[in-house]
């Protein structure tokens, strides 16, 4: 069983940086690839960024590539999501996920989930 808890959503203007962080319960977190999802309203949601068990992989999709980065401690149970450069189109609940072994872009394929926090971007 692994528990996740996302933390350091926020209000922040077009242009500015925030950094979200994933914290994990468990003794077997690297194990787990995790990955970033977000929902913006009336949307489905959608990938963002995904980081193998290591950390020495990882992807992002194109809307976020340049511009976000994933990153792990495993030490301290934590993934972090720095998301610089910040664009009114990625105001979205952003949820962290987790699934033991390689990662993978498709959120059906993540067995555990956190609670999300909020991204909100003005112009």
């Amino acid at each position: 069983q692994v528990q996740l808890v996302e933390s350091g959503g926020g209000l922040v203007q077009a242009g500015g940086s925030l950094r979200l962080s994933c914290a994990a319960s468990g003794r077997t977190f690297s194990r787990y690839a995790v990955g970033w999802f977000r929902q913006a309203p009336g949307k489905e949601r959608e990938f963002a960024a995904v980081i193998s068990r290591s950390g020495a992989s990882t992807d992002y999709a194109d809307s976020v590539k340049g511009r976000f980065t994933i990153s792990r401690d495993n030490a301290k149970n934590t993934v972090y999501l720095q998301m610089n450069s910040l664009k009114p189109e990625d105001t979205a609940v952003y949820y962290c996920a987790a699934r033991y072994g390689s990662g993978r872009s498709n959120e059906y394929e993540y067995d555990y989930w956190g609670q999300g926090t909020q991204v909100t971007v003005s112009s």
